[in-house]
């Protein structure tokens, strides 16, 4: 897990201060999480990068699936690479793969979500009431 940290803290500056970017990593912190707060980052941004490095990566295309799945997001671009670091556990180099996925918001984005926030506030009264 400290390569990946690493491999993070190495990354070019200049990516790292994309305001739309999320870093995901599939250790610390669950996957509705992350769902979540790209729908979040594509209400402020219009778009969100979910970036990932080895393991992590089935959990970013994951999380891209269900936003494209529940009609919120399109695919707009996907980047492959691969980041050297170094293993901490035997201090020789090794390469991380390393994916890149930029989605946008579907036309009925806004509509999607207003709708989601009106049956959850509908739930609350009915809980309340019972």
């Amino acid at each position: 897990m400290e390569e990946i940290t690493e491999g993070v803290n190495n990354m070019n500056i200049a990516d790292s201060h994309k305001k739309n970017r999320i870093q995901v990593s599939n250790t610390k912190k669950p996957l509705f999480f992350y769902v979540n707060l790209a729908k979040r980052y594509m209400q402020q941004h219009n778009e969100v990068e979910l970036s990932a490095l080895g393991m992590a990566i089935a959990t970013v295309v994951t999380i891209a699936e269900i936003l494209k799945n529940n009609g919120l997001a399109v695919e707009k671009k996907i980047m492959t690479s691969t980041v050297d670091m170094k293993d901490e556990s035997r201090g020789r180099p090794i390469q991380k793969a390393k994916i890149e996925i930029l989605l946008g918001k579907t036309e009925n984005f806004d509509e999607l979500m207003a709708a989601a926030a009106e049956e959850r506030e509908v739930a609350e009264v009915e809980e309340q009431q019972s």
